[in-house]
């Protein structure tokens, strides 16, 4: 068994990753952390875990992490990177969900989330835990950065018309849409049922902290200047993100050989569906899973390629694909814990 711990339990990415470890086969959470909730039992938070989980959170100084396999981050940015060299040196795996180890550039880390970075030594060999991308790096490795959610979505829908050439990437645009919980569980006005429902919106266009963090992983797949123009949206849904990507095709290239670019992508991707061209994949397909799914789509035939990515910006956006990281770094089938079909209705 993998003995776990997980720093920061009460958000929303921590309640999805307990959801997620208390089912699988070979993980056994022994500590849970939060300040504010010591002594009080997970499931009496999170009622929907009684019988699944018999823990209670406990204080940082109270929880014996360094005596854990792994230790999850599900905290605000700053946090992992302030507790990460301790757990290292006793041996302890990190995969921070927040972005302390996102960024090989500091100045770029430090210019979008308005803190220091304070471990540069360990931010050096940390991994980007983007499976589909960098498996080999990520099964050696000792710390993971998980990608952002939006990143994921951009980068799996960009990475085979960037690898093959085929369009213009200096000219790459992302549509974006998420649903509240992508936010966090925060009180913030603009949260409150009242301005989120029935509502929608534009949000940080004239730039997001997962801009540069995308660009920095394309840039790896290309030799040409990435180009991205990102813009984010907020729907009115509790989860589910949908982002609509265009690229500039700079070449002639059939259908057929687009299609296949992607079926040649991720043929071998558990999580990773790839739908019949001109396919409308839909945010409940995936919710409560890990899948992603994506079409591509190519109107009256012209040079731009469009594909549509669909997730549970909660899952394969955050938790998800950390215990998919998780799997991968203790040679799991990374299937493992993570087969759960999408919710529907």
């Amino acid at each position: 068994m993998i003995k776990i711990g997980i720093v920061g339990g009460t958000g929303y990415t921590g309640v999805e990753l307990l959801r997620l470890l208390a089912t699988h086969p070979q993980a056994q959470i022994v500590a849970i952390t939060s300040r504010k909730e010591d002594g009080l039992p997970v499931a009496d938070m999170y009622p929907s875990l009684r019988g699944h989980l018999d823990i209670a959170f406990s204080s940082p100084d109270k929880a014996k992490l360094t005596e854990c396999d792994v230790v999850f981050f599900a905290t605000p940015h700053g946090v992992a990177m302030a507790q990460a060299p301790e757990l290292l040196a006793a041996g302890v795996k990190v995969i921070d969900l927040a972005a302390d180890f996102r960024l090989k550039d500091v100045n770029q880390f430090e210019k979008w989330y308005g803190i220091p970075h304070s471990c540069t030594d360990v931010l050096t060999e940390a991994v980007y835990g983007l499976p589909e991308l960098n498996r080999a790096a990520i099964k050696t490795a000792r710390v993971i950065g998980n990608p952002g959610c939006y990143p994921t979505t951009m980068q799996l829908g960009f990475y085979p018309l960037l690898k093959a050439g085929v369009i213009d990437a200096g000219n790459l645009i992302a549509d974006c849409k998420s649903g509240v919980s992508g936010a966090g569980r925060k009180a913030e006005i603009s949260l409150l049922f009242t301005e989120a429902g029935d509502n929608f919106k534009a949000y940080s266009v004239s730039g997001h902290r997962h801009h540069p963090e995308t660009v920095e992983q394309l840039q790896y797949v290309t030799d040409d200047k990435i180009g991205l123009l990102f813009t984010p949206h907020l729907v009115p849904m509790i989860r589910g993100m949908h982002s609509t990507l265009y690229g500039r095709l700079n070449r002639e290239i059939s259908n057929e050989h687009l299609q296949a670019l992607f079926v040649d992508a991720y043929k071998d991707e558990p999580f990773v569906d790839v739908m019949p061209f001109a396919s409308h994949p839909e945010t409940r397909s995936t919710r409560a899973s890990n899948m992603l799914r994506l079409a591509l789509h190519r109107p009256n035939n012209g040079n731009t390629v469009i594909v549509l990515v669909v997730q549970d910006n909660l899952v394969k956006g955050s938790a998800g694909q950390a215990v998919q990281c998780m799997n991968i770094m203790f040679d799991l089938d990374e299937r493992t814990g993570l087969q759960h079909v999408a919710v529907l209705p």
